[in-house]
């Protein structure tokens, strides 16, 4: 080996840890976004208790929380091409601590909602912001694998609101366990604060401020793209199942649906993130390998999750524990499976637009999920049978049913656009192709 080779191995060495050290902080902070957003999601039933509501009124929590993070994606997109994702994810994680603070102390329904309004706006500029460090520390070949082992490692955030949110609640009470949730969103802005950075590069991202016209322009161009109009609809039909079954609806219909105690129904929330977790490289290894089949994987996961409902939604009665197993195992897949639609803004965005054609593809998946949200709430408060307090079985079947509509109109959408990218990349080529046989033929 020469010693330009030496010098260049040598110094690549550090580069590659450096990058490894950033994406990690970075990491963490979006595992704590995801421990933020679900810690809602196993404290629904004393929520209702705690602020003696019904189930309509506590979807409204979460309707909150999600609408203000799919409403805020694209001017976080714009934020995001302006300033870079370091601000972004020291504003976010601030605002994610003050949620957390305002929830552990409130006993009225507003200041309740005001929390979780925070808690979304925090974690709108989370996901997206690391997303961008990706693009610019693990460029080429290797950011698909990062950007899936991103997007599924995050949900490690839902492992700490499953089964130790849970023991916190239940032996010190509420206020004490969304304390501790704040602390932890405190420490990680700290770690953000110290070791994150934009890019490998000295220079800074942040561009000049960004003029209204300029920002329709960028937005209207990454929209334009049917790339990230397929991104959107992927991320569209694949979240919202599992999402809605991890931030809110699960835990009550495995608890007072199924009749499962809190910590068994704990532990399948876990099981279905450590499950994403093992399910997320696969996934992006297939997308590498085959990109021109990734809708392939869309329309299979969706197909298994619709197909798996059914079964349990059919079933006589509170169904096996190992049909629940089946359940959330195949749920687990909806996540790692979301990603793909960034995957599609990453390979039809240049990088100057990937924080716009990001945001818009972030939407898809969480105004599903809040459709959903909402209307299962206001299906089991109508479906619950009068004098009882809590829904039962029935009223969860007919409530969970609504999510077929929302895969038809998704998979649907997903033709629809997976086609039109191909035409326009069969087009492209061709006009590619056109000079050169006229170069080789004398043709000018």
């Amino acid at each position: 080996m020469t010693a330009t080779a030496d010098t260049a191995v040598s110094a690549a060495a550090p580069a590659r840890r450096r990058a490894v050290l950033v994406w990690g902080v970075a990491l963490a902070a979006y595992v704590a976004a995801v421990f933020h957003r679900s810690s809602l999601g196993v404290t629904g039933v004393d929520a209702t208790h705690r602020f003696d509501i019904n189930a309509s009124a506590l979807a409204t929590f979460s309707v909150a929380q999600l609408a203000v993070y799919a409403a805020m994606q694209v001017p976080v997109g714009v934020l995001l091409d302006r300033f870079g994702s370091r601000r972004l994810l020291i504003t976010g994680g601030a605002l994610m601590v003050a949620g957390q603070l305002c929830f552990a102390l409130a006993t009225d329904v507003r200041l309740a909602v005001v929390a979780r309004i925070l808690v979304g706006l925090g974690d709108a500029m989370t996901f997206i912001s690391v997303l961008r460090i990706v693009t610019f520390w693990f460029p080429g070949r290797a950011n698909p694998l990062i950007v899936q082992l991103t997007g599924t490692l995050g949900q490690l955030g839902a492992v700490l609101g499953a089964v130790p949110l849970v023991a916190l609640l239940h032996h010190f009470g509420w206020t004490p366990a969304f304390l501790v949730a704040a602390a932890l969103g405190t420490t990680v802005v700290l770690l953000v604060l110290v070791a994150v950075r934009d890019t490998p590069y000295r220079e800074t991202l942040a561009g000049p401020p960004p003029r209204p016209g300029a920002v329709r322009r960028e937005l209207a161009a990454a929209w334009a793209q049917p790339g990230t109009r397929l991104g959107l609809w992927t991320h569209f039909v694949t979240q919202f199942s599992g999402s809605v079954f991890a931030l809110l609806w699960g835990y009550p219909f495995l608890v007072q649906g199924q009749g499962l105690t809190p910590t068994t129904a704990a532990s399948l929330l876990t099981l279905m993130t450590v499950a994403g977790l093992l399910v997320g490289p696969v996934l992006a290894h297939l997308c590498a390998r085959h990109p021109y089949r990734r809708s392939v994987l869309v329309f299979t996961v969706v197909a298994a999750t619709a197909a798996v409902w059914a079964v349990v939604l059919a079933w006589p009665g509170p169904a096996p524990h190992w049909l629940l197993v089946a359940l959330v195992l195949v749920l687990a897949v909806n996540g790692p499976a979301s990603i793909i639609g960034f995957d599609y803004a990453r390979t039809f965005n240049p990088a100057s637009r990937i924080g716009s054609a990001t945001g818009i593809v972030n939407v898809g998946g969480f105004v599903a999920s809040i459709v959903l949200v909402l209307a299962v709430g206001v299906v089991l408060d109508s479906a619950t049978p009068a004098g009882r307090q809590t829904p039962d079985l029935d009223a969860f079947r007919w409530a969970f049913a609504l999510q077929y509509v929302l895969w038809s109109l998704g998979a649907v959408q997903v033709f629809r656009h997976r086609n039109a990218t191909r035409r326009r990349l069969a087009a492209e080529s061709s006009r590619r192709v056109e000079p050169a046989v006229a170069v080789t033929t004398g043709r000018r």
